[in-house]
């Protein structure tokens, strides 16, 4: 199962940290990275821009808009994910583990999530559907 790491810190704890904080933190992710390559489940991994850099654009009721930065206000904003092929749920648990998300005296989260396929086309019938059709 293909499951989506999302990687949540504080970006202002983030911009606080030292240089020898922020090197830690960039290797902690290359070892990660590095490791489920090694392992084959890896599928990618990307850090975001900051926040102040996002464009919001929300359509209702046939119209719309276009808003400067993120959805909401939050404590924690997201900083990036890793896509990665596990065998379930407690597999995703173990690498989210690993994930270095410290910098700067806080403790950052992950947030796991399951991939769902892709939906068929009209008319077309997916792997998982024929199977249960079958």
């Amino acid at each position: 199962m293909r499951y989506m790491l999302l990687v949540y810190t504080r970006e202002e704890e983030m911009a606080r940290g030292s240089k020898e904080e922020m090197a830690k933190v960039r290797d902690g992710h290359w070892a990660v990275m590095d490791e489920a390559q090694s392992k084959g489940i890896f599928q990618g991994a990307e850090p975001l821009a900051p926040t102040p850099t996002a464009t919001t654009v929300r359509r209702q009721h046939g119209k719309t808009t276009v808003t400067d930065g993120p959805f909401a206000e939050t404590k924690e904003q997201l900083a990036g994910y890793y896509i990665l092929d596990c065998k379930d749920r407690e597999e995703a648990i173990a690498w989210a583990a690993k994930i270095p998300t410290s910098c700067g005296g806080f403790e950052g989260s992950i947030e796991i999530r399951e991939l769902r396929q892709k939906p068929a086309r009209s008319g077309e019938v997916t792997a998982t559907e024929a199977q249960y059709s079958a």
